[in-house]
């Protein structure tokens, strides 16, 4: 029979240990680094990276829940407003993202959260895992919301082939830095580390996740599907932290290790994330939708790619390429919010206080 709690107090010190632990010194902020660090993993402050730490106070006041938003109407849309090429790119877009979010959970919380060494950087990928587990369950929420069919819209990420190419891509590039004795003191383990995460930060979340919301966007500015298109604006602020803050760790990265990535290897990310988009682009929207092609799809991807790498201090991969969905930043900027990636916020509510037009 295991001993009261109360009876603990009885144990003796010298069961613990005869001698105290000698003393450490004190932790400097510039013994951090994004990798490689010396500083004490498990000791917040002092800051090398206060910037790390007022995203994670940003993220949790925008905190949100799918089962905030009135879906009402949009089961009304979906059976009896959409028509058949409508139906088909919504159900599609939702297949892609409800495999792509966890996609990026895994990504985040078992290869990138453990390589960093900042505590500060470590607690908003908490948080990121968080959101992304949160993402999911939007999706989930509806689905479900909907009647669709579940084994159904779950496994077209495996039988699509235009979806299960960018899963395919995304994998392969991001599996090459899960194992947790990856040794970033190498320089070449350490380059495929930084191509690896650029891809996630700027292509997977920058440009794929915040282009990918856009045809649903383009139902809602025709008063369809608002109840789910709202649920994609909260889900794109999230993004647009993600790829904000991932895209700063990229530049710290790169100052701190004195690290120049490969123009070719680099230009060979944007050529295979564009070519994916362009198969995924040509499938969701294989007959075009009112005020939305698979063409406007793709050219505002290259727009948002040039913008991602200019953000890193990198080359355009696609000189010349316009804005072709001009009101899609406006959809990352509730209320009086700025654009993250241009500029501060300056304002966040949460989800339940936001108003709509």
């Amino acid at each position: 029979m295991n001993a009261p709690f109360d009876d603990w107090d009885d144990v003796s010190v010298s069961t613990v240990g005869a001698r105290e632990a000698p003393a450490l010194a004190p932790v400097k902020a510039s013994d951090k680094r994004v990798v490689n660090g010396h500083g004490d993993i498990n000791q917040l402050a002092p800051f090398r990276y206060p910037w790390a730490w007022e995203y994670f106070l940003t993220a949790n006041r925008n905190h949100w829940a799918p089962t905030e938003i009135n879906m009402a109407q949009d089961v009304q849309d979906y059976h009896h407003k959409l028509t058949p090429a409508e139906r088909h790119m919504f159900e599609n877009v939702l297949a892609y993202l409800t495999t792509s979010d966890i996609l990026a959970m895994r990504n985040i919380g078992l290869a990138v959260m453990e390589k960093m060494t900042a505590p500060e950087l470590q607690i908003y990928q908490a948080r990121q895992v968080f959101e992304e587990a949160l993402h999911t369950w939007t999706y989930q929420h509806c689905i479900e919301t909907l009647n669709l069919e579940q084994e159904e819209i779950y496994n077209r990420y495996r039988v699509v082939p235009a979806i299960h190419g960018k899963i395919v891509l995304a994998n392969r590039r991001l599996e090459k830095i899960l194992r947790s004795d990856l040794d970033l003191s190498n320089r070449e383990t350490l380059h495929e580390f930084a191509l690896s995460y650029l891809f996630f930060a700027g292509i997977f979340e920058g440009c794929w996740f915040y282009n990918g919301f856009s045809p649903i966007f383009a139902l809602q500015r025709r008063g369809l599907m608002k109840g789910t298109a709202e649920q994609f604006q909260y889900i794109m602020r999230d993004e647009v932290l993600h790829c904000a803050f991932g895209l700063r760790v990229i530049r710290e990265l790169m100052h701190e290790e004195n690290l120049v990535l490969d123009p070719k290897a680099v230009a060979e990310l944007w050529m295979e994330a564009d070519a994916a988009e362009e198969a995924y682009a040509h499938y969701i929207l294989r007959e075009p939708i009112l005020g939305y092609s698979a063409d406007l799809h793709l050219g505002q991807f290259r727009f948002v790619a040039n913008r991602r790498a200019r953000q890193i201090g990198l080359d355009e991969p696609f000189l010349g390429a316009k804005a072709t969905l001009p009101w899609l930043d406006e959809q990352a900027n509730l209320r009086k919010e700025k654009n993250f990636f241009e500029t501060r916020v300056t304002e966040y509510q949460t989800g339940g206080s936001l108003e709509w037009d």
